[in-house]
């Protein structure tokens, strides 16, 4: 149960060519509340009010993920004790709905934060038994067993030293938070 769900968009040079955005100077953040957790296998759940609101076309896309789990309290980390802080990392689905998304004049919390839309799993490996760098793991989404979206993390922009140090400048990071580290191309 964490106390909040903070994720990076636009961390992928692939995925911002494919959005046509702006290369991001510091990381994007936005937030995904609890409400959204779910566990693999579980159904992503479209609401039925979209279908009512008048939208031509209700689009929703999967978006794979790393994520990581905070061990420990961050409240203003240097980069270099970053790494120290993390519990594990994990799979994560930054599902998006995009009418809402990019309709709300007060931005993606709503399209980021319906029920069911952060799948999460199905483990937590820790940190110290990755047996490998985090930034260059392989990351891919199947969809009814055909893979949408391949990548590495190697292919980052922002690190995650460099996520946790800019995120504990702001917004204090409580043991359990999650932090889901933006996608690569082939959301859909």
């Amino acid at each position: 149960r964490p106390s909040k769900i903070i994720a990076l968009g636009l961390n992928y040079l692939d995925h911002i060519e494919e959005t046509r955005s702006e290369v991001p100077k510091e990381p994007i953040l936005f937030a995904k509340t609890p409400n959204v957790l779910i566990g693999p296998g579980e159904s992503i759940i479209i609401p039925s009010f979209l279908y009512e609101s008048g939208f031509d076309d209700v689009v929703v896309h999967y978006e794979a993920e790393l994520a990581f789990v905070m061990a420990e309290r961050a409240s203003r980390v240097g980069e270099e004790a970053a790494m120290d802080l993390v519990l594990g990392f994990t799979c994560f689905n930054d599902v998006s709905q995009r009418n809402l998304q990019f309709g709300d004049a007060s931005g993606w919390f709503r399209g980021k934060s319906l029920d069911t839309f952060g799948p999460v799993g199905p483990v937590i490996v820790p940190a110290g038994e990755l047996g490998r760098d985090p930034h260059d793991l392989r990351i891919a989404c199947r969809l009814n067993g055909e893979t949408v979206q391949e990548s590495s993390t190697s292919k980052m922009l922002f690190g995650i030293p460099r996520m946790i140090s800019f995120i504990s400048r702001q917004i204090t990071l409580e043991p359990g938070d999650i932090v889901a580290t933006g996608t690569p191309s082939g959301v859909g």
